[in-house]
């Protein structure tokens, strides 16, 4: 057999963004010996990226806030399709979590008084999102990265090991899972440097691997979100939920061609940007659905009022949620009225100082600056629809973060339910932290009830791996991965992108299939030694799994919903509500079912008003609702109207 290096750990953590490092601390503070892999350098993990700030409902800005309005907010964005328990965990610990980083040594911006600050995002009802400027996820990451450092001192004082209980591989990537019979019992990846084969065996193992991204052309994701662990999970035997809710983030920079996608932080919109056309005018206004009409401004002296008094003002339409200021952007572009660069102007030059611009939108000032020779103080910022974030993933239950294969667990973006058809901005770095930690503590709990009956990892299944990770370096005469991997992102990008069609679909799962051929004869030259084309060989197969997944969800859901838009269906259908759809692999493709989405309780669902449920959901799942006046005398209803009275 080939000499590989072997590992043996309590608890494997795959991915170093949010998630994962938050997951690694929680269960090496439960006594577990974790690893965690990360595909790029430590500290470089796409969590980075993530610009706007975490949404918790702490009240700094506004009193009124409360986890019963977030909680009511994140269903809202999500069209009624999230995991309600989760939506429900998410909301009460978010704040939590947030206060946790800053022991941690988080340096969050902060309000006059002391306390953290918190600003304003899309879809969200107060200021709600606690941020560090515009460089967020960069703080969160850093800020996480110091706390497994601090542990390993720990462990050095205490052990004599600063790697004894958490260790951290970089620049290493899992290509298999491993199964002793039903259960996990390990991972097997290989070093990007120097190709070296690497064996982790562990009963536990936690998915934090982020998004698909790559798959598609124009998108705002770093290199690595190539939907590695969706399709180990599935591969391994775990199902993927909703992956036709693909969130195709509004501002991205459209200029020039080579930064085109990078993303432009909806912090610009929160802090008084306005979107306009080609003819100077404020379009968002003609493109606010009927089911959120009364929480939007009607003019822009409204609109605009409201960043001074949001209890006299509705908020204005450019703070819509992204799945809706995307269409309306693609609307205006191919109604003839988009930027000379094929996207629509973002004004915050002529709303904010230039002193306050550069003070709230740092990164921003730079990025434009550098990149596109823009002065965004002076000038308006061109912008368009970018692939950002997919809503679907691995299945888990909400509590424990755990897939249906005995001991596997997602976290993050890799996993699926929390933001139903559509994430609000923000939610995402909260969404780490607070499944992050219950990933690493369900793990912890999987790993303490195992006791000493540990799963075995076979040698046969090593070399299986093996081989199959070394076959585009021993084929020959196949084809160029680049070439491969340019047809997939212009096949999603054009038949599977913000606005879908049945033929589309059709079209496109057919070039799927064609390129799941071709993918199996891919070749490269050279050896091991930090070989690229090998890498991308070996992350084909993961996003064409991935990109079917989706293209076979979209076609089956007939109906528009939140990050799915289908141009045959465009409305939205409340027998669709109540269905999830769920990937599973089937011979050598996908195979999609339908099943039935987990009720909301009626103590929850008596948290919205019914003229707005009657809009979503079936008389039938109506009908357990109390009768008005009993639901008045709830304690979470009486807090939520006597907030909304006050406003």
């Amino acid at each position: 057999m080939t000499e590989i290096e072997r590992h043996s750990y309590d608890v494997v953590v795959i991915g170093a963004g949010g998630a994962g490092l938050r997951a690694a601390i929680e269960a090496r503070l439960l006594g577990k010996r974790t690893a965690i892999v990360c595909k790029s350098l430590f500290g470089k993990a796409h969590t980075v990226m993530a610009e706007g700030g975490a949404a918790a409902a702490m009240g700094n800005v506004n009193s009124k806030d409360n986890w019963q309005v977030h909680f009511r907010d994140t269903n809202r964005g999500g069209k009624f399709l999230n995991n309600w328990r989760m939506t429900e965990l998410h909301a009460k610990e978010a704040p939590d979590r947030v206060w946790e980083l800053e022991t941690y040594g988080a340096l969050f911006d902060r309000t006059p008084d002391g306390r953290i600050s918190q600003r304003n995002f899309g879809g969200h009802e107060y200021p709600r999102l606690a941020h560090v400027g515009d460089r967020t996820g960069l703080e969160i990451i850093r800020t996480l990265q110091q706390q497994i450092v601090s542990l390993q001192q720990d462990d050095l004082r205490d052990h004599r090991d600063a790697e004894g209980m958490i260790k951290v591989f970089a620049e290493t990537t899992i290509t298999s899972l491993l199964k002793d019979g039903d259960r996990m019992s390990g991972a097997v990846g290989y070093t990007r440097e120097n190709g070296t084969f690497v064996v982790f065996e562990a009963p536990a193992v936690i998915l934090a691997t982020g998004g698909i991204g790559k798959s598609y052309k124009v998108t705002s994701n770093s290199w690595e979100y190539t939907g590695d662990g969706h399709a180990l999970a599935m591969k391994a035997g775990a199902t993927l939920l909703n992956m036709e809710f693909v969130q195709f983030h509004p501002t991205g920079m459209v200029w020039p061609p080579s930064v085109k996608g990078i993303l432009v932080t909806e912090s610009v919109r929160g802090d008084g940007g306005v979107l306009k056309n080609s003819e100077g005018k404020r379009f968002m206004f003609d493109y606010v659905p009927a089911v959120f009409r009364k929480q939007y401004a009607e003019t822009e002296e409204e609109a605009d009022g409201w960043y001074d008094d949001p209890s006299g003002n509705r908020r204005p339409p450019e703070l819509l949620p992204r799945d809706e200021v995307a269409r309306a952007i693609n609307s205006e572009v191919k109604a003839g009225r988009g930027s000379p660069s094929g996207g629509v102007f973002l004004d915050i030059a002529s709303r904010l100082p230039a002193e306050s611009i550069r003070k709230k939108l740092p990164s921003m000032y730079h990025q434009f600056t550098e990149l596109a020779d823009v002065d965004i103080t002076a000038q308006p910022m061109e912008v368009g629809p970018t692939c950002h974030y997919v809503m679907g993933g691995v299945e888990v239950d909400p509590d424990t973060a755990a897939a249906v294969v005995p001991g596997l667990f997602a976290a993050g973006e890799v996993s699926g339910g929390m933001h139903g058809s559509n994430r609000l901005g923000g939610n995402s770095l909260s969404d780490l932290l607070v499944f992050g930690r219950r990933a690493g503590e369900g793990a912890s709990a999987y790993v303490d009830a195992l006791g000493s009956a540990r799963p075995a990892v076979t040698d046969l299944d090593v070399e299986d791996a093996h081989r199959a990770a070394e076959a585009p370096l021993t084929t020959s005469g196949g084809e160029n991965p680049y070439a491969i991997h340019a047809d997939l992102q212009q096949t999603m990008n054009d038949l599977v992108g913000i606005i879908r069609t049945a033929s589309e679909l059709e079209e496109a799962l057919g070039r799927l299939e064609e390129l799941k051929a071709r993918v199996k004869k891919v070749s490269v030259v050279g050896n091991k030694v930090f070989n690229p084309g090998w890498h991308l060989a070996l992350d084909l197969p993961n996003m064409i799994i991935v990109s079917e997944c989706i293209a076979r969800s979209a076609l089956m859901r007939e109906e528009s919903r939140g990050g799915h838009t289908r141009d045959d269906f465009p409305a939205m259908s409340a027998e669709w509500r109540k269905v999830n759809l769920v990937c599973r692999p089937a011979g050598d493709g996908v195979e999609v079912t339908r099943q039935p989405l987990l009720p909301m309780p009626p103590e929850l669902l008596s948290l919205f008003d019914r003229e707005e449920l009657n809009k979503y959901m079936t008389d039938e799942e109506l009908a357990i609702l109390p009768p008005e006046t009993e639901r008045e005398k709830s304690p979470e209803m009486s807090q939520v109207n006597s907030e909304e009275t006050k406003a």
